[in-house]
Parts: C-alpha cells; structure tokens; sequence
C-alpha cells in the first residue's frame, strides 16, 4: 500500500494515498539502511586521509559507479551536486565560455533551465525557445529551423515533469551534433523511470536527481562527456575535480548510489507495474465527464498522466482531494504556489481556463490497484458536485 502517515503535533496521524511522485518519491527503505552508518558512526570527512576519511572516500566512489552505472558512462563523468536545480544551472552555466553567444532550449523546461537562460537573454545572448506541437513535442524542422552558425547550448528536457512527454533526443541530438553546440538533457524526471542511456542519447551534459528515484532530498548530479571543462558554482575547495566546492554529503551521495543501483535492477519490474496501473488509471478517467489527458498521443513516462477537466479550477480539486486523504499535484512542485496558467500547457497551446483546471497524477512502485481505483472514484464525485 502506498498509504503515508501525516503526523501533525497534537492530532492522530492520517494515512494519504500518495500520487505525486514527480514532485518527491519516498525513501526506499534499502536506500535508508545504506545511508543510516553515514549519518551515524561513519561520519569522517572524505578528503581526510585517516581511517574513517578513508572510508567515507570508499563510500562516494562506490555510489558514484552505481549512478554512472545507471545511465551507462564511465565514472568520473558524474559530478554530484546538491540536486537537479544546481546541474541544471551548472550546466547552462557552460555558456559564459562564448560571449553573445546564441542559446536554445525547449518551450517545456523546468524553472531551473528556464531562469538561468533568461539572465543570460539580460546580458545580452541571443536566447530563444524551442516550441512544442500539441503533443508536448519538439519537431525537427523547429529545431533545423533554429539553429545557428553560433549556438553553442541547447538544453532539452528527456521527459517532462508535469506531462510526462518524452522527447526523442536521440533524434534531435543528430540535427545538433554538426554544429558543435553542446546538448544538455534534463533526466530528472525519465532516469529510473525509464531506460536512459547518456552516449545513445547523444548527450553533452546530464541532469538528475535522487528524491525521484526513491533516494534523499538534496543530492544530485550532472553527468558530462570527457573531457568537458566546466565552471564551477560554488569555489574554495577541490571536491568534484574542483568542478563543485565543499564537503561532500556522504549519506546522501551513498544513497542516491544505493537508489540507482536498485533502479538499475528493478527498471524493467518498475516499467511493466506503472504501465499496468496507468492503463487502469487512464480507462477510469476517460469516463469522467469534461476530462481530457494532455498529451495522450504522445509517448509519456508510464507513471504520469496530467488531465484537464472542463469547468474546473485545478486547486479547488487539489484541497479537495486533499481532504479525503489524496495527494496529487497541479503540476510542477517548484511552481506550484503560483496561482498562474501553467508555462508547460500553455506552451503547448491550452487557453488559460483549460491549463488552470489541470492537475497531474504521478505514480510510484508501491502504489496499487484499489488506490487507483479510490482515486478516481473521488474525483469522479469532485467533479460531479462542483464542475460548472
């Protein structure tokens, strides 16, 4: 069961059915028992050369396979940084190396690709979007059309976080690779969801993040083709090959190694059970009235289904649901505060009464069947009480 107990001082704790994975999974408890000696005895700085430095060291460098391992590159191209906002920065960042240049990326990104690329447009690069189809989907004739003598970045998410759409970066990366430009790719949202491969994909540099595979909060990584010369955020020390400053979160490096080693293992399971309880989830919704699946028609993460319901407003369904004890999303986390039409949907061409009607359900590998089927039921009565 993938009910979670809420604990407020002073009242009973309240199991909630949890479907909101994009945003946060929890902890595995194998991923827990990997880090618990690092939070406890096991506690020495990695760059000390005692015994227990040592070990720390050992620590990070076994996690470090185990994550290169899971998106097949060598080592030490992964970088570990404090999670997918600080890659993505870390890699737009690689356009300061050509002033005035000209940056690309996708009309979909994530905040954290999307601001940075907005303070270079301030300094005075040439930055433009990358549009989306209907479907959430950069085509190729978009992106030829685009590019330039002087692209030096595009940056293009692998799978959106709010849709699921997948990109077919494989493809796309063809059309860059003769220019030069360097290709970043946001895996945040498909690694352990999905088989990721870094070289296949045709990639230069690599975002992910461990809290959606089932590791902590506060540990990411970027992954970059050797030799590639990055500029660090953070300077004052040598860790990361001096590409990221300061000491190394030993438990959570160690389980963001442990979460990609058991997604290693276990994608094919994963895959085949999201898949399953998609097909459920998507069969009972479609029989809602006023509801439509965004991007249906495109391929997607089998976890993620995002929906807009016609008559709706999207927080009124989210404090609702919330009430029976049924957490959902209304799209990205880091957005989610802001009472605004979703950049993704828009981008994609919904008008402003659709995109804020729309929520997002993402699901995990402990949700079931019958949760499925609870959370539909409850939405189904949602919206036949307050659909206008």
């Amino acid at each position: 069961m993938m009910e979670q107990a809420v604990v407020v001082r002073g009242a009973t704790p309240k199991p909630m059915l949890y479907f909101d994975h994009n945003a946060s999974s929890p902890l595995d408890t194998r991923v827990l028992e990997a880090m618990e000696p690092y939070l406890t005895i096991m506690y020495g700085n990695p760059s000390s050369t005692h015994r227990l430095g040592r070990a720390s060291r050992t620590a990070l460098d076994i996690a470090r396979e185990q994550v290169a391992q899971l998106v097949n590159v060598s080592s030490n191209q992964v970088v570990f940084t404090s999670g997918g906002t600080e890659a993505n920065n870390l890699a737009v960042m690689v356009a300061k190396k050509t002033l005035g240049s000209h940056l690309l990326y996708g009309a979909t990104e994530h905040p954290s690709v999307v601001s940075p690329m907005n303070n270079f447009s301030a300094l005075g690069y040439a930055v433009e979007t990358l549009p989306v189809n209907q479907q959430g989907i950069i085509s190729r004739d978009e992106l030829t059309a685009r590019l330039r003598s002087d692209t030096t970045l595009v940056s293009m998410m692998h799978a959106n976080n709010e849709t699921g759409v997948i990109q077919n970066i494989a493809e796309l990366s063809e059309l860059i690779r003769p220019t030069g430009a360097v290709l970043h790719v946001d895996a945040v949202q498909s690694a352990a969801k999905i088989p990721v491969n870094f070289n296949a994909l045709g990639a230069d540099l690599l975002t992910l993040s461990a809290h959606k595979m089932y590791g902590p909060k506060g540990v990411g990584a970027l992954i970059a083709a050797k030799p590639f010369e990055l500029e660090p955020m953070l300077s004052g020390g040598g860790q990361e090959w001096g590409r990221r400053a300061g000491t190394e979160n030993v438990a959570a490096i160690v389980g963001f190694g442990k979460a990609a080693e058991l997604a290693s293992q276990e994608l094919g399971q994963r895959e085949q059970q999201l898949v399953s309880l998609k097909n459920t989830l998507e069969m009972r919704l479609k029989t809602i009235d006023g509801l439509n699946i965004v991007a249906e028609q495109a391929s997607r993460l089998p976890n993620t289904t995002q929906v807009t319901i016609k008559g709706m407003d999207g927080e009124l369904i989210l404090m609702m649901l919330d009430k029976k004890g049924i957490c959902i999303s209304g799209g990205s986390a880091c957005s989610s505060r802001i009472l605004a039409p979703s950049p993704v949907l828009t981008a994609m061409g919904y008008c402003s009464e659709d995109a804020l009607s729309a929520i997002r359900i993402s699901l995990g590998q402990r949700n079931t069947e019958d949760e499925v089927i609870q959370l539909c039921e409850a939405l189904r009565d949602i919206v036949a009480t307050y659909a206008a």
